[in-house]
């Protein structure tokens, strides 16, 4: 179905996924390059149309956990760092504390009935998590099983993706009844669901995970409704750029065990009055002071983007860091990076150079992420 969309596909740890979609008369295959390539121009309408209208993006290929049974809730206590929703219909962000302290993982848990959870995490890190969820021996009664195959979901995000999935549900999705980090089991187009009122995009959306058995009934449905307000499906390479411009993190890049919670931002979800894995660890370096730091680069970049992985240097040529992630901020009109700077180097709005292509680029290091900085769309 997506490739009669005209879905150009890549692979992410075995999962195919559209990373974006070709017009009519458009080729359906990337060119290969380090230069800006031919999927920039489409890429920038998918990411002007979920920031003007709305967006659906296939978000199936996120690893999502089941826990059930009468000890679920001390088990993901036990088992995260941060507290856990006490309330069904609440959500949480939370780390995944590592072995030195670090981050080895963020998940959104959900809290879906009093003895049932739902984790969302890293679809690629989903093996390399196993090892820290069989760190905590569940207790009797209790279940624990991935529902990566077995479900699939779908980000509905943008400023009218409220009135968009308004028109295929019975529940009301006004922001008192169903408000900023919620969640419901809802009915969709005659689908049932979970949605989750989140988005990875820093935009105003909801992620629905519903049986696989009914993706292609939902996907079809959404995609319906969407006509009416201009909106269509967006592929992962825009979704990267939506994250960026925002300053979202993303395991693999910014999170990793290399970087304490301090150093990537995550600090403020480490609950230091609860027992949680490794906090022993992380009670050795909790005092400690940024090594690192992670923080966002405007760049004057021209016909190539950083990706991740380039050098950043003081005006003076010392090495103060490099790029995690990389893309360019459509909505924004910015070539825009996230990266460590290494501590004492530089401070927000100091100039600094980034090597794209062998080539210096001056950059700006950012105070705020150029998206809405306040997080009022998000809410809205």
């Amino acid at each position: 179905m997506q490739k009669q969309m005209g879905g150009v596909f890549g692979l992410n740890f075995g999962w195919e996924h559209p990373l974006w979609f070709a017009a009519d008369g458009e080729p359906r295959e990337e060119t290969i390059g380090f230069t800006r390539q031919n999927w920039w121009e489409p890429v920038g309408r998918e990411v002007r149309m979920l920031r003007e209208s709305a967006g659906i993006i296939d978000i199936s290929n996120f690893a999502k956990y089941s826990v059930k049974g009468t000890g679920a809730e001390s088990w993901l206590n036990a088992l995260f760092a941060n507290r856990m929703p006490g309330a069904i219909g609440r959500s949480c962000l939370t780390p995944l504390i590592g072995k030195r302290g670090g981050v080895a993982g963020d998940f959104t848990v959900t809290r879906l009935g009093e003895d049932e959870f739902m984790i969302v995490g890293s679809g690629m890190a989903e093996r390399f998590h196993q090892r820290f969820f069989k760190a905590i021996p569940l207790p009797d009664g209790t279940s624990f099983a991935s529902s990566t195959e077995a479900m699939c979901g779908f980000n509905v995000a943008g400023p009218t993706s409220r009135e968009l999935l308004q028109r295929l549900t019975n529940e009301s999705l006004a922001n008192e009844d169903f408000p900023f980090m919620r969640s419901k089991r809802i009915t969709v187009a005659g689908v049932d669901v979970v949605a989750i009122r989140v988005s990875f995009t820093g935009d105003l959306g909801w992620e629905l995970h519903c049986a696989a058995g009914d993706q292609v009934a939902l996907y079809s449905a959404l995609l319906e409704a969407g006509r009416e307000f201009g909106a269509g499906p967006v592929g992962s390479r825009a979704l990267m750029s939506l994250r960026v411009e925002k300053g979202y993190g993303s395991w693999g890049r910014e999170y990793s065990p290399e970087y304490w919670p301090q150093e990537s931002g995550l600090d403020r979800l480490v609950k230091a009055d609860k027992e949680f894995l490794n906090k022993a660890a992380w009670e050795k370096i909790r005092e400690n002071a940024p090594r690192e730091s992670l923080v966002m680069f405007e760049i004057n970049a021209t016909i190539a983007d950083a990706t991740g992985g380039e050098p950043v240097f003081l005006t003076d040529g010392t090495p103060a860091g490099q790029v995690s992630s990389g893309a360019y901020g459509y909505s924004v009109g910015k070539s825009l990076a996230l990266g460590y700077l290494k501590a004492g180097t530089a401070k927000p709005g100091d100039t600094v150079h980034v090597a794209i292509l062998g080539q210096n680029h001056t950059a700006r290091v950012l105070d705020k992420p150029p998206f809405d900085p306040e997080g009022k769309r998000l809410r809205s």
